[in-house]
């Protein structure tokens, strides 16, 4: 019979997603002028203020309220109205030094023996059914408001209302073998400037993203995808009615909130770990990532149709307490789920410091990620600029997203002989 799956995505500024966005940056910079630094930092975000705690051992010493500040001015809150600007808002950090207890489980004499940073189990998952080999239903979620920021941003003449806070949900129609057929329900909330006519403002914003940003999402999509918009989608839009009251002001944003968010809408697994705000010895994240680019490049090299990836460490221990594959029954190789677990364990080395030089995780390229997705993302070689609390600046040439290469396709088809 067939059923329905859900899942919902977030923009760049919602609450949550600000205070990740604000973590990451300070990523970013701690990386950029010392890329051995150890960072685990957390934001909050209120009314008319920022809150920044954390732990960090680094050499650089960096201006975080200014680094604060421009986040959320790129963001788009610099108006007195949202109640939450990045000129006026008050910025209180409580940034201290990272506890030796930690760090002496993670570092080592011989680099490769880094311990992981913690305890935990971490999920990565692939799926066939769209061409970044993510699920549909957060896919499209992602896609809805990326595009509404962009016509805030650079096409602001039509929708002129938007303010910066939106959210998104696709419900999909799967058929019993589990392939797409339509899409059932998309909602969306996006928050708005104040109206008179709130009935007329109302009518405006559900007509304009059924007619001018839904159409701008499906030109985005290959063919088999776009037949599934149909005339019998059921739209909510704003359903609560007006939504000027957005953002930290309507409420209160903290960082690592949004991890279903940022992984996989639902499907497949999660371990518990959020990945903003830390550096890559915090394997919560760096490890996410792996199992992400193992499941996206078994999938591409054909051994299956969908995985679930798991892998687990013991804190200061290089070496992963487990590796476990579930490929839902899709594999098209002659091997038990088992069997494929060793083989990717011979193919991957999921150490902490193999894992953070294969997929070069020591460099500035966080503040991306913070905001539509870890997963499911573009690859791209660019340059980033930099500033310390002095003023100076540093460039350096970065890779993003590297866990989203297929750069293992090859090596997959030859150990399962595909």
């Amino acid at each position: 019979m067939p059923y329905l799956f859900t899942s919902e995505s977030v923009s760049e500024g919602h609450p949550d997603k600000i205070a990740d966005q604000i973590s990451d940056a300070l990523i970013d910079h701690f990386l950029a002028f010392d890329s051995s630094s150890k960072v685990a930092c957390e934001t909050l975000v209120t009314t008319g203020q920022v809150v920044l705690a954390g732990e960090v051992k680094s050499k650089v010493y960096l201006d975080v309220q200014q680094i604060a500040r421009d986040v959320i001015r790129r963001i788009g809150y610099t108006k007195s109205e949202y109640m939450f600007e990045a000129n006026s808002c008050g910025i209180l950090s409580a940034i201290h030094e990272q506890s030796p207890d930690i760090n002496q489980g993670v570092e080592r004499a011989n680099p490769e023996d880094q311990g992981a940073g913690d305890q935990g189990m971490m999920f990565g998952y692939a799926t066939s059914e769209t061409d970044n080999y993510m699920p549909l239903p957060l896919d499209l979620s992602h896609r809805i408001l990326q595009e509404l920021s962009s016509i805030r941003k650079t096409h602001a003449d039509l929708m002129p209302y938007l303010r910066p806070d939106a959210k998104s949900q696709v419900t999909i129609e799967y058929s019993d073998d589990h392939q797409p057929i339509r899409i059932d329900t998309i909602v969306v909330s996006t928050q708005h400037d104040d109206f008179a006519e709130d009935a007329t403002m109302l009518n405006r914003i559900r007509e304009d993203i059924i007619h001018i940003l839904i159409p701008r999402v499906k030109d985005q999509l290959p063919e088999r995808l776009q037949r599934l918009f149909t005339d019998q989608i059921t739209y909510h839009i704003n359903p609560t009615g007006k939504f000027v009251i957005g953002g930290p002001h309507g409420d209160t944003g903290l960082t690592g909130r949004k991890i279903i968010v940022d992984t996989y809408g639902g499907r497949g697994a999660h371990g518990g770990g959020a990945f903003s705000g830390k550096d890559p010895s915090k394997v919560d994240r760096s490890a996410a990532y792996a199992t992400r680019h193992i499941a996206k490049n078994l999938v591409a090299a054909g051994v299956c149709e969908e995985i679930l990836v798991q892998v687990s460490y013991a804190i200061g221990v290089a070496k992963p307490t487990n590796i476990y594959v579930n490929t839902y029954g899709t594999s098209k190789v002659k091997l038990s789920d088992g069997e494929i677990a060793l083989k990717v364990n011979e193919i991957f080395d999921l150490r902490p410091y193999a894992i953070e030089k294969r997929l070069k995780l020591r460099s500035p390229i966080y503040s991306e990620t913070a905001a539509y997705g870890h997963m499911g993302r573009k690859p791209e070689i660019k340059k980033v600029q930099l500033r310390d609390a002095t003023g100076q600046f540093v460039e350096h040439e970065v890779e993003t997203f590297t866990w989203e290469k297929l750069d293992y396709v090859d090596k997959v088809k030859a150990a399962f002989g595909l």
